[in-house]
């Protein structure tokens, strides 16, 4: 009984929300230290690493979106947990931007098998409703293996800073090996064997039906269109914020284990308010009514683009770390109700995994897009001015979420 308890598909999305931002945060806690001080990239390289990442997720999003839907969820979310270790041991164990880029590769590769296949795979288990308070609360768990993770990498980060690196990625692979033993999956419908072709078909098949759906449906139009804004933005500050806090604040002179300490602390605070405000969104009804997420997640741009031009002026470093905390924060809110919102506008579950893809890949395409023109900007004129170009990138949202709500009222 206790191995049916513990094979329970709720229970496992649970346990793997936990455990892979367990593994993640070991990893991030130091990633961009040990990119930006033991590989010396310079703002163009970091953003570059970025571009390929998103690159290879662009690349690979789709295809294997379609191997979700037509083979099985439970097969591509290992793969790709088994990728995404092999691609963070590469980063550890070479130093160089070379092996760096082929380590981005490797995991973005691995990270398009699961992005979307284990939002599908719970949804098909326990069905909608279930599966939109598995979003809340795995988004909380996965919050609590973050807490947990950061002392452990700031103490293995102490002895070497790319050890938490190496560690993190055997244990993706160990994450795998685990869902091989207690990952089910039984209500999953692929194609039926006569209606199967080619891999190329049924993407092509499924692309045509997202297309279809994407013209019919307005909410569709405007969720990818904030995905391409959000993608614009994103990338540029994600890659420089360290080095604008280095220059500002001239923390670079401090030593290693000093560095390593101040990141952990950074983001211990990050997934501590993250924990706590995930914690009253589930105790409320938010979820539930997707007219106050529109709300919710039109506040939540306003705070990211205002917080973005506080941290560009920010001449203290009082300041730049209270803005990159409420940034950071504020994400980590609102990316499970931007699941909840697609979830709840797909109109065919057996494409549900491929239009999570499509979203995945839609912000992907503003990242390429975006990421080499903050890195050019960035180091042709000032990581200031950078941080200021992706704040009024991602302000057209406030424009899209606005119309969204005008449309949900005329529709009540």
């Amino acid at each position: 009984m206790s191995i049916l308890k513990t094979r329970d598909p709720y229970r496992i999305y649970i346990y793997t929300c936990f455990l892979s931002q367990l593994f993640f945060t070991f990893i991030f806690t130091i990633n961009l230290l040990y990119q930006v001080k033991i590989v010396m990239l310079e703002p163009l390289q970091l953003v570059l690493v970025g571009t390929v990442l998103e690159l290879s997720v662009f690349l690979f999003e789709i295809p294997t979106g379609v191997i979700s839907d037509v083979k099985s969820r439970k097969l591509s979310i290992i793969i790709g947990y088994f990728l995404i270790g092999g691609g963070f041991l590469i980063e550890g164990l070479f130093p160089f931007f070379t092996t760096v880029l082929l380590a981005q590769v490797a995991w973005g590769i691995g990270y398009t098998f699961t992005s979307g296949s284990q939002q599908a795979w719970i949804t098909d288990e326990v069905g909608e409703e279930r599966a939109s308070k598995a979003f809340i609360n795995g988004a909380k768990a996965g919050n609590l293996g973050q807490i947990i993770a950061i002392p452990l990498s700031i103490l293995m980060g102490l002895f070497m800073i790319n050890m938490p690196i190496i560690i993190g990625g055997l244990c993706m692979i160990g994450l795998a090996v685990y869902l091989i033993i207690f990952m089910k999956e039984e209500k999953f419908k692929p194609l039926d064997k006569t209606k199967r072709t080619s891999s190329w078909e049924n993407m092509k098949g499924n692309m045509t039906k997202i297309i279809f759906y994407s013209k019919a449906s307005f909410l569709m139009r405007m969720l990818f269109l904030i995905a391409l804004f959000v993608g614009f933005y994103s990338e540029g500050f994600d890659r420089l914020w360290l080095s604008q806090l280095f220059t500002i604040a001239n923390i670079a002179v401090l030593k290693d284990e000093h560095l390593v300490l101040l990141m952990g602390g950074i983001q211990f605070v990050v997934v501590l308010v993250s924990f706590i405000a995930l914690h009253f969104v589930n105790k409320g009804s938010i979820q539930q009514n997707i007219r106050q997420i529109y709300m919710a997640l039109l506040i939540g741009s306003l705070v990211i683009i205002t917080s973005l031009l506080g941290f560009a002026v920010s001449t203290y470093i009082a300041g730049l770390l209270v803005f990159y905390v409420i940034i950071q924060v504020t994400r980590q809110v609102m990316y499970p109700l931007e699941d909840i919102w697609l979830n709840s506008i797909i109109p065919d579950s057996s494409t549900r995994a491929t239009f999570f893809s499509v979203k995945g890949q839609v912000d992907a395409i503003g990242q390429i897009g975006g990421g080499p023109v903050i890195g050019y900007i960035a180091t042709s004129f000032t990581i200031k001015t950078a941080i200021i170009v992706s704040a009024i990138l991602l302000t057209p949202v406030l424009f899209l979420y606005n119309i969204v709500l005008k449309k949900s009222k005329e529709n009540n």
